[in-house]
């Protein structure tokens, strides 16, 4: 048995989804934690959500290549 030492394009695109999901989720957990303190400062919780949006556009961009169209 001989694996392939490189990563096919799909693969290398789920681990990619996987980084941009935990980037995601930590964006989220830190903007929960601004948001809770006495006095949040509003334009980093601003800049924090802008990331966040971008990188949910990057996710649903990658979730559209690694999910075939389905024709009805």
């Amino acid at each position: 048995m001989n694996a392939p030492s490189e990563m096919s394009f799909d693969e290398m695109l789920r681990v990619k989804l996987e980084v941009l999901r935990r980037e995601h989720r930590d964006l989220d957990e830190a903007i929960h934690a601004l948001e809770i303190t006495g006095r949040p400062d509003m334009l980093t919780i601003r800049r924090l959500k802008k990331q966040k949006l971008a990188l949910k556009d990057q996710i649903t961009s990658i979730e559209d290549r690694l999910i075939p169209d389905i024709i009805a």
